[in-house]
């Protein structure tokens, strides 16, 4: 579980989903539930796949040694966000649970410059 507050309310803001695993990660996605709450407001929860690699491409992510970080917009474009605090939570929902060679995980909201 995170927490985000938000105090900037004239800022335009960018949500991601962050992963780190080793190179020996066994699938080319991840399925999570993803759930998250604004101020004031209900949780809510989406199940979501993100695509990790390809055939063609292999990693979809930036890598340093065998260790590979993927940022993907959980949202297309950014927004603004109301003041306040946000939680967020992931859950695996893959058939391995643990999944081998997941470092972490977890959501980064980033203000856009």
């Amino acid at each position: 579980m995170q927490f985000y507050t938000i105090t900037d309310t004239t800022a335009l803001y960018q949500v991601f989903f962050v992963i780190r695993h080793t190179e020996k990660y066994n699938y080319n996605n991840i399925w999570v539930n993803y759930y998250y709450q604004p101020p004031n407001d209900t949780l809510h929860k989406e199940a979501r796949e993100f695509q990790l690699a390809t055939n063609e491409k292999g990693w979809l992510a930036t890598g340093m040694d065998d260790i590979y970080e993927h940022r993907i917009k959980l949202a297309p474009d950014a927004g603004k966000l109301k003041a306040g605090n946000y939680k967020f939570i992931l859950e695996n929902i893959m058939r391995e649970d643990p999944l081998k060679e997941v470092l972490n995980v977890g959501v980064r909201v980033e203000k856009v410059k």
